[in-house]
């Protein structure tokens, strides 16, 4: 009985290798083989789906004449598999070894793998044992052999391709493209699916942030209308690392409404959400070519949106506005009717909304605000990341800046210390500077200028307030220390420069509070 089912395969039918964990729309792949005049291999619970679809089958063992062994390791790995997915048909002496060992050919290969990712990041994590066990190790070997024998084996790993596969496979074409495509699409499966594993098994065993081999499978979100610039083209991929999953961020917001996000869209989105999400009380962020221009804590968050548009109300138009509270009925009739303090008129625009979960009635009013208002509901980022950034030629990796006050000390070194309100101040506005670039002012990268154009913006609100520097002062007399000492109570810097002491008696001269906290907050 075995001699036959061997005889009949290698006979001049068409034959299809079908071995699925996932098994979407299977009964639609084997019917429409079958109906095409395919004889379908199978394996195990593939087998069994496939039979109670209707759908004949000759089993992977009834082929290799060897049982599946070891739980499950074994079962493909065998030439009668291997030989008819590698063999090329082009190749006088392939055919002839195939022929003298009765091995058939495989004209399709249908193959996904062992759910390892969503193993490993299931809620409760994994047993290591239970980890090493959900490694496939047959899948990919059929689908590389198959990838790599592309120009007479299609290869299929996802079924959004099984409609396409039929199609093809209906017109009897040879389209070497769309073979090549498949082979493409398999190898990157492949790809992805070993990184996951690399990047557990590092984790398992060392645990250090910085492997000395770094692979980052990237999954396409959306191609994007253009660049940075009109004649820049672009695309948006999510990260797909372990170390991703259920990490929150723009990546994953869900949009609610409006235009489709642009790149910049993506860059304001991720700055203003990563600066709204560092604060506790409820909180509005403003931003403006990936930096605040208004930032405001309050009980109330109406207030708090009111005061982070008062504080630069130019910027804030046509800018991304970001909330740590959910957006109720009362703060959307707010935002889609506020008018600019610069006039009292003026209806405030905006492209992006973004905030943790949006009521009902809430998001009905801001989708009524504009048609083009982009409405992203976001999961705040977990702290802990690598942080990745492009250069020429190569990446940096960092830890993410995850320092908030609550992990600094602030170290009073001036003769007057802070009240609780200022030290309060101080705070929030070295939260602030963490998410503004470094001495941000076009052609500014000079300090006391840069300090001069936000006492100038702020104008008599100025008294009272508090600096934050992310970097320590060079100098004091006759520089930004001693023209903020002018206006300001108290400020905050690392310190660490080697005329720290004059900043000290700059402060102590006019009565302002110095706080030292030994960390610095550079964004470049």
């Amino acid at each position: 009985m075995l001699w036959l089912i061997i005889m009949e395969f290698i006979s001049g039918s068409k034959k299809a290798l079908i071995s699925l964990s996932d098994k979407k729309d299977i009964a639609f792949l084997g019917n429409g083989l079958q109906d095409l005049g395919y004889t379908i291999v199978s394996t195990g619970g593939t087998a069994s789906t496939l039979e109670s679809a209707g759908v004949s089958v000759t089993k992977v063992e009834q082929l290799t004449c060897f049982p599946e062994m070891l739980d499950g390791r074994v079962k493909t790995l065998h030439p009668h598999i291997h030989g008819g997915i590698l063999a090329r048909r082009d190749q006088k002496h392939h055919m002839e070894a195939l022929n003298k060992h009765g091995i058939g050919t495989f004209d399709v290969v249908v193959v996904n793998l062992y759910p390892f990712y969503d193993k490993v990041t299931s809620t409760g994590g994994i047993e290591f044992e239970d980890g090493i066990e959900n490694i496939d190790i047959g899948g990919p070997a059929m689908i590389r052999a198959a990838a790599k024998n592309h120009k007479d084996v299609l290869v299929v790993v996802d079924s959004e391709d099984y409609p396409a596969l039929l199609e093809f496979l209906k017109g009897n074409q040879d389209n070497q493209q769309f073979r090549r495509k498949l082979a493409w699409k398999a190898f990157q499966h492949v790809a992805s699916y070993d990184s996951a594993v690399s990047e557990w098994l590092w984790k398992q065993t060392v645990g250090d942030k910085f492997p000395p081999n770094l692979t980052v499978p990237m999954s396409i979100q959306s191609f994007l209308r253009s660049g940075e610039n009109p004649h820049q083209k672009a695309a948006f991929y999510v990260d797909k690392r372990l170390a991703e999953v259920n990490g929150g961020g723009i990546a994953t917001a869900i949009q609610h409404h409006g235009k489709e996000m642009s790149y910049n869209n993506y860059l304001d989105a991720d700055a203003a959400w990563n600066c709204v999400s560092e604060f506790r009380n409820p909180t509005c962020v403003i931003v403006k070519h990936t930096n605040p221009c208004g930032v405001a804590s309050r009980d109330d968050i109406l207030e708090a949106y009111r005061l982070a548009v008062k504080a630069d109300p130019v910027s804030a138009f046509g800018g991304i506005v970001a909330f740590n509270t959910e957006v109720d009925e009362a703060l959307a009739s707010e935002i889609r009717e506020f008018r600019s303090p610069t006039d009292g008129e003026t209806r405030m625009f905006y492209e992006i909304v973004i905030a943790p979960k949006y009521t009902k009635k809430g998001l009905e009013i801001l989708c009524g605000k504009s048609k083009t208002l982009r409405i992203l509901e976001a999961q705040k980022n977990e702290k802990g990341k690598v942080s990745l950034r492009q250069v020429g030629g190569g990446w940096l990796a960092q830890d993410s800046n995850d320092l908030t006050p609550e992990d600094i000390q602030f170290n009073v070194v001036s003769e007057n210390a802070p009240q609780e309100s200022e030290l309060s101040d101080a705070e929030f506005a070295l939260l602030c500077v963490k998410h503004i670039k470094s001495t941000l002012v076009i052609a500014k990268p000079n300090r006391v200028e840069s300090l001069r154009i936000a006492l100038r913006k702020a104008g008599d609100e100025v008294k009272g307030a508090a600096l934050a520097s992310d970097a320590f002062f060079p100098f004091a007399w006759k520089d930004a220390v001693e023209e903020a000492c002018e206006s300001g109570n108290v400020i905050v810097e690392p310190g660490g420069s080697i005329r720290d002491g004059e900043a000290i008696d700059c402060c102590n001269k006019y009565g302002v509070s110095l706080l030292f906290t030994k960390v610095r907050h550079f964004r470049h």
